[in-house]
C-alpha cells in the first residue's frame, strides 16, 4: 500500500478538519513529529492567529504552533479547495445536540461534503468527532462514495473517538490509547499506521460501529454514575448526611467500587451530549434506554437544586433571592481551564438571574462570559464583597482560589464542589 510507505517516511500529507480542541493537538502532534499538515477551519480568526505562530487553546503551547509554522510543516485556511494535495483527511467537527436532544450532524456533513469536493484515489478518510454508531457507513460512506469511488478499494475510511481531557497534565494526545475502527481490514491497517506515528498505543476493533460505540460507552458510564452519585446528593441533603463523607469512606474499599462526586452538572462537550446520541439511536432500533435517559434527567436538574440551595442560604437569613447579589466563583465547565462548553454555571446564573438576583462572578481563566443574552465581565472577589454580596456560590472549584478566604469573608457561602471540606460553618452550605 503505497499510502503506508508513505506515513513511514512522512511523506504524507495530512488535513485536519475543525482546529478545535479535538482537531488542534491532533494537527501540532504531526507537524512535530514530522508531517506537513494543513489545518482548515471556517473561523478566520483561527486560522490567522494559528499562522501568527500563536495557540487559542491551553493545552497546545504556543511554542509548539510557532515552532511548526516556522518549520513550514502547518499551515492553517479557511480554504477547503487546499485539501485537494493532502493524502489523509481526519475530520475533527463539533458534533452538539438540537433543543430536541437529537443529534446535530451539520458540522460533520460540511466536512465530508469538503472532503468529497477534493477525494481522490488512495486517501485515507477519518472521522473523529463523536456520533452515534452508524454514522461512518450510513452518512459519511455514502456522501463519499457518490463521486464514483468504492470506499474500502479506491480509497480508506475509518472512524477514531477522540479522547480528549482539556487541562489534563497527565494524558494527552501521545499517550492516550488511540481506538481505531477502519470499514474494512485496509482502512483500519492504514489508520492505525497513521495514529501509531505519533501515538504511543493503538487498539484496532473490528468495525467503525464498534470504535463509534466504544466512544459513547466511555462517555455514558461516566454520566450515569455521576447521575447515580447526584441522585445519591439529593437524598443525603433530605436526610442530613453529608454525601462527601460517605464517599470518601466508600472508596476505601479496595475492590468492587470506584468514587465519583456530585457536582452543580455537567459541562464539557461529551458527557451532557453523548449519552443523548447513544439514547436517540437506540430508539432507532426500537429500544428504550432508560438508565441513560434517568441519568440525564437527574444530572440537567442539579443547577435548579443550587439555586434551591442559594435560596435556603438566603432564607436562613431571612432574605429572598429576589433583589439579592450572588457571586459565582469559576463559570468554566472545570477547574483550571477557559472552557466554556455546556457549563452548568451557565444554567445556574441565568435561574438566578430569573428569580430576581443580582449576579456577578470570579474566574481567572473566563474573564468575559458571552453566552447567548449573558454578556458579563468578571470581577475581582474584593469587588464582590464590596458591592454588597449575599451569597457566594463556588461552582468551579479553581486551585487558585483561596478557599478559607472565601469562608470568612463571604456571609454566605454555598460549596458546590467540596472545595470548603474541613472549613464547617453555619454560613456555609453545602451541595
Amino acid at each position: 500500500m503505497e499510502l503506508l510507505k508513505r506515513i513511514a517516511d512522512r511523506r504524507a500529507r495530512i488535513g485536519v478538519i475543525g482546529l478545535g480542541y479535538v482537531g488542534l493537538p491532533l494537527a501540532v502532534e504531526f507537524a512535530r513529529a514530522g508531517f506537513h499538515v494543513v489545518g482548515y477551519d471556517v473561523d478566520e480568526t483561527k486560522a490567522r492567529t494559528l499562522n501568527g505562530g500563536v495557540s487559542y487553546i491551553p493545552d497546545v503551547p504556543t511554542e509548539h504552533v510557532a515552532e511548526i509554522v516556522k518549520a513550514g510543516r502547518f499551515h492553517a485556511t479557511t480554504n477547503p479547495a487546499e485539501l485537494a494535495d493532502v493524502d489523509v483527511i481526519d475530520i475533527c467537527v463539533p458534533t452538539p445536540l438540537r433543543k430536541t436532544k437529537d443529534p446535530d450532524l451539520s458540522y460533520v456533513v460540511q466536512a465530508v461534503e469538503a472532503t468529497a469536493k477534493v477525494l481522490k484515489k488512495g486517501q485515507l478518510v477519518i472521522l473523529e468527532s463523536t456520533t452515534y454508531p452508524g454514522t461512518t457507513d450510513e452518512v459519511v460512506q455514502p456522501a463519499l462514495e457518490a463521486k464514483g469511488l468504492e470506499a474500502g478499494t479506491d480509497f480508506y475510511l475509518a472512524f477514531s473517538p477522540e479522547r480528549v481531557d482539556p487541562g489534563n497534565p497527565s494524558f494527552q494526545t501521545k499517550n492516550i490509547p488511540k481506538v481505531v475502527g477502519g470499514m474494512n481490514e485496509a482502512s483500519t491497517r492504514a489508520a492505525a499506521a497513521l495514529y501509531g506515528s505519533i501515538i504511543d498505543t493503538i487498539v484496532p476493533v473490528s468495525s467503525t460501529r464498534v470504535a463509534e460505540m466504544v466512544k459513547l460507552l466511555e462517555n455514558t458510564f461516566r454520566a450515569v454514575n455521576i447521575g447515580l452519585v447526584n441522585e445519591l446528593a439529593l437524598m443525603c441533603g433530605r436526610m442530613g448526611i453529608n454525601v462527601w463523607e460517605v464517599i470518601d469512606a466508600a472508596k476505601t474499599k479496595p475492590f468492587g467500587f470506584m468514587p465519583f462526586y456530585p457536582g452543580p452538572g455537567l459541562g464539557g462537550h461529551c458527557i451532557p451530549i453523548d449519552p443523548f446520541y447513544l439514547s436517540w439511536k437506540a430508539k432507532q432500533s426500537n429500544f428504550e434506554a432508560r438508565f441513560i435517559e434517568l441519568a440525564g434527567q437527574v444530572n440537567s436538574g442539579m443547577p435548579e437544586y443550587v439555586v434551591s440551595r442559594v435560596a435556603d442560604a438566603l432564607n436562613s437569613v431571612r432574605k429572598p433571592v429576589n433583589g439579592s447579589k450572588v457571586h459565582v466563583f469559576g463559570v468554566a465547565y472545570k477547574r483550571d481551564i477557559d472552557d466554556m462548553r455546556e457549563s452548568p454555571a451557565i444554567d445556574v446564573i441565568e435561574l438566578l438571574n430569573r428569580r430576581g438576583a443580582t449576579v456577578t462572578f470570579t474566574d481567572p481563566w473566563v474573564p468575559r462570559l458571552h453566552h447567548g443574552h449573558l454578556d458579563m465581565t468578571g470581577i475581582s472577589a474584593e469587588a464582590a464583597l464590596a458591592a454588597g454580596v449575599d451569597c457566594a456560590v463556588i461552582v468551579t472549584d479553581h486551585q487558585v482560589f483561596d478557599y478559607p478566604s472565601i469562608a470568612a469573608r463571604f456571609p454566605l457561602v454555598v460549596d458546590t464542589r467540596n472545595a470548603l471540606k474541613g472549613l464547617a460553618s453555619p454560613t456555609v452550605f453545602p451541595l
